[in-house]
């Protein structure tokens, strides 16, 4: 048996999403869709608004040090200019029960769901959009920067423009791809204006993006758009780069020898050849999400442990990785794929919202609390 040994300091945790988990939100565009019958509807969720600090216990529990969260715009800025000072009060608490826990909080603040008001506007695509953006980022780290040190801007770019103006099946539904480019642009400029507005008011806020990047073997074009194009226009405007990675790419066909419930390639190998070549923007990297669907929690152990394997390999290489976040902390709403999906190291009953740890969560409990993998 071999042991692999991690950094001091090195960052264990899990993550989530507000819509995902919260529950309880009207006022977005999936929530909207959802009341319209074009996506499932998400409701009470896993009531983590209510549950936050049970939630964490289990996390301080299981060794975390580190928690990835999202806040979500349309609660703390129902009308546009109008932030709530009981939504904004809340995140506070929820930083606070981070701290006390000793969890380092990761604080993203887009993570897909846009406030009607914005929507309306006529949402990513609006010439406007990077300054309305950029002013609900510079008031919520201007209000809560002294909580967290880590900041999200915005959550996978490359992933729901992709599918909500390519695909066409998540909002805003279309399927344009001068709307998709129009709205990358959009997203970038966003990302900078922010970056310089928190930076002017604080300097010392960590800000970067979590970037989906699929290992793409044999499609170099499709693995610039998707994996770098974005990263490349915002690599003078990010101190850190956030990781998330679930499956590679292999044109035509992945050869699937073991998948997900949700048939995703389960491709270890796949983050060491990612994390490779986000060495050349010379940045600190966090993986901000790796996960799997897996209800009967016989592959996520092993999920795990197969990924920090190829993870110490790419760190030995000169790979500047300072943490691993698994997705999820809890089980959650999956998008368009509602609840059956189930993310979570730790089980919820969505009926009497009973939470169970998992058999998977307790190996993790192993190499996070030793900072070692034995392989």
């Amino acid at each position: 048996m071999e042991t692999l040994k991690f950094p001091e300091g090195f960052k264990w945790g899990s993550a989530t999403s507000a819509y995902q988990v919260e529950g309880g939100i009207e006022n977005n565009d999936w929530a909207q869709a959802a009341r319209e019958g074009k996506v499932p509807l998400a409701g009470k969720t896993t009531d983590h608004y209510h549950l936050y600090e049970q939630d964490f216990d289990l996390a301080k529990s299981l060794g975390h040090n580190a928690h990835r969260f999202s806040i979500e715009w349309a609660r703390v800025e129902p009308e546009e200019g109008k932030f709530s000072e009981e939504a904004v009060e809340h995140y506070r608490k929820v930083l606070e029960a981070l701290r006390v826990r000793g969890l380092e909080p990761f604080v993203t603040l887009y993570h897909w769901t846009l406030p009607l008001w914005f929507v309306e506007k006529g949402g990513w695509l609006n010439k406007d959009a990077p300054k309305v953006f950029s002013k609900y980022c510079e008031y919520i780290v201007g209000r809560l920067g002294d909580l967290a040190k880590f900041w999200i801007t915005i959550n996978e770019p490359n992933v729901f423009t992709s599918i909500g103006y390519l695909a066409g099946y998540w909002p805003p539904f279309k399927k344009n791809i001068f709307k998709y480019f129009k709205a990358i642009r959009h997203l970038i400029s966003a990302h900078k204006m922010s970056f310089g507005l928190i930076k002017k008011i604080n300097p010392s806020p960590q800000i970067g993006i979590a970037q989906n990047c699929i290992y793409v073997q044999n499609f170099p074009i499709f693995r610039y758009l998707f994996n770098y194009y974005f990263l490349n226009r915002i690599k003078n405007h990010q101190d850190f780069i956030g990781l998330n990675y679930y499956f590679r790419k292999h044109f035509p066909k992945n050869e699937n020898k073991e998948v997900s419930d949700l048939g995703w390639e389960i491709y270890p190998k796949g983050i060491y050849h990612v994390l490779k070549e986000l060495k050349q923007y010379k940045k600190p990297i966090y993986i901000t999400e790796n996960g799997l669907a897996d209800a009967k929690d016989e592959k996520r152990a092993k999920f795990i442990k197969d990924h920090l394997h190829w993870a110490h390999r790419a760190m030995q290489e000169g790979a500047d990785l300072r943490g691993y976040l698994h997705w999820s902390l809890l089980d959650n709403f999956e998008w368009a794929h509602g609840f059956d999906p189930r993310f979570g190291l730790i089980e919820v009953n969505y009926e009497t919202l009973e939470r169970r740890i998992r058999p998977s969560a307790w190996e993790y409990v192993k190499i996070c609390q030793n900072n070692q993998l034995e392989i």
